[in-house]
């Protein structure tokens, strides 16, 4: 006989068989039979409940998730944070914005936060996130990141996601979006306008009205990748999507939700200026984007970072404190010209190379200007660089370009093919000279913004510049196939 069995004067009690009803409710049979010396009877039948209650309403919701791409996850706990006193206005700026809106009642609640590479923009949206939580504005994130975990790299899990933050933040919200997932089952296989009018904004409308404004944060949304859709389970040809396209999904789902009344919330959205983000937010209607540039001081703020960190430095090495010397910290200063990622790399090496001590550590990167090693010192930044070159159609094209534009041969790498500063040349001059039909300029360079400051078509004096005084270091080294 199968299963537990108790005796008890003749008595077996058979768990007969189990079942399952919904999703967190399991059941069984149990059967009294006693047995006779010939016979036996049934005397009892009970149907008892043999399980315990499966966490929550959206116990369904949670799988679907991406944990990773949350302000507060274990995947982000060494993300990048402003210092105190460091990217004050910025950070002001957009607080002021959140809470109050714009003046013009007519732009929609997106603002976009953009610059190139290493400018502090995932520090700035983390510690935003913060300034926020502590002043009691409900706050919901998403961090994509191209280094995360595959949640956090494709679209997916974006919509559940923002969904479950708002479900544990607001206890009628979850049971609406709990109500949702139980009336459609395939509901994390549709598209995410679905999604969001099903898990957000159906929920959103049957509850009571939110009165102070809260905050959709969205950073890093040009790491996105595309997603691969397979038309059948026996096929393996996929149908080719763009990360492009992914992003601008997101991007056109978040403007439709920020127009409805139910939606009691305005949109932050950071990137790198990457084509199609220029392009979406080049309407009118969108407020005003932030761009970090020189108007927020970058300089000020990098010399307060690294005046802390080589202050940390001096007390755990038991330094001089008149190391770095105030020349020093200028150069320093002048390299990153207004880039964050260059001094936290910087400081990243000479606290964390076993190869000499932060003195000599730091000689080495300053004295490698120009040649191959710095690239080797500065990896971090090499990443970065060759994953944006691969980003152009054609990467090997856009490197011969870059030195070009640099005023320099892309085969012999010291010859010099201008005999004026590169600055003296407009944008529109360079193109003359390398266009081999109208339109080649923004098809090899389109994605390359984050490199370097391209002029719009209608600029017909302002030059092409690098964004990064390091680009010249990086590209002797790169030849893509």
């Amino acid at each position: 006989m199968n299963g537990p069995q108790t005796k008890s004067n003749g008595n077996f009690k058979i768990p007969l068989c189990t079942a399952t009803g919904g999703t967190a409710f399991r059941w069984a049979l149990q059967i009294e039979i006693d047995f006779g010396a010939h016979d036996f009877s049934v005397n009892e039948l009970k149907v008892v409940n043999i399980s315990s209650p499966i966490a929550g309403p959206l116990h369904e919701l949670t799988p679907h998730i991406a944990a990773g791409a949350l302000h507060d996850s274990k995947e982000r706990c060494d993300a990048p944070k402003c210092l105190p006193e460091t990217r004050v206005a910025v950070q002001d700026e957009l607080y002021s914005w959140i809470v109050h809106g714009d003046p013009d009642s007519e732009m929609v609640d997106i603002k976009w936060v953009t610059g190139p590479p290493g400018t502090g923009k995932s520090a700035i949206m983390g510690s935003l996130t913060e300034m926020c939580k502590e002043k009691g504005v409900l706050v919901v994130t998403f961090f994509f990141s191209a280094s995360a975990s595959p949640q956090c790299r494709t679209k997916t899990a974006f919509i559940p996601t923002l969904a479950y933050q708002l479900a544990q933040n607001l206890p009628e919200f979850k049971d609406q979006a709990a109500h949702s997932l139980q009336s459609d089952p395939l509901l994390f296989k549709k598209t995410l306008r679905s999604q969001m009018e099903a898990l957000i904004l159906t929920p959103l409308r049957r509850v009571a009205p939110i009165i102070q404004p809260g905050l959709v944060l969205v950073d890093g949304l040009d790491e996105c990748e595309a997603e691969a859709y397979f038309p059948s389970p026996t096929s393996s040809s996929s149908k080719e999507r763009t990360k492009d396209q992914d992003q601008l999904e997101i991007l056109q789902v978040l403007q439709e939700a920020s127009l409805d009344p139910a939606f009691p919330f305005r949109i932050v959205v950071a990137s790198r200026p990457e084509r199609v983000f220029r392009q979406f937010f080049q309407e009118s209607s969108f407020p005003p984007s932030v761009v970090l540039d020189e108007k927020y001081d970058p300089n000020a703020d990098i010399a307060l970072f690294l005046r802390a960190k080589f202050s940390e430095i001096r007390r755990q090495y038991n330094i001089s404190p008149s190391w770095p010397s105030p020349g020093t910290l200028a150069i320093i200063l002048n390299q990153a010209s207004g880039q964050f990622n260059y001094a936290a790399t910087l400081i990243r090496y000479i606290t964390t190379s076993r190869q000499g001590s932060p003195c000599v550590l730091l000689d080495q990167v300053l004295g490698a200007k120009g040649t191959s090693g710095a690239t080797n010192l500065l990896s971090h930044l090499d990443a970065v660089y060759t994953h944006i070159l691969r980003s152009s159609p054609d990467p090997a094209l856009a490197v011969k370009w870059l030195w070009t534009i640099m005023g320099r041969s892309p085969n012999g790498y010291g010859l010099l093919l201008f005999s004026q500063p590169m600055d003296f040349y407009s944008a529109s001059f360079i193109n003359m000279f390398l266009q081999a039909n109208d339109g080649d300029a923004e098809y090899i360079l389109g994605n390359l913004h984050s490199l370097i400051h391209i002029p719009p078509p209608n600029d017909l004096e302002s030059s092409y510049r690098p964004h990064h005084k390091s680009l010249m270091d990086f590209l002797p080294c790169k030849v893509f196939g």
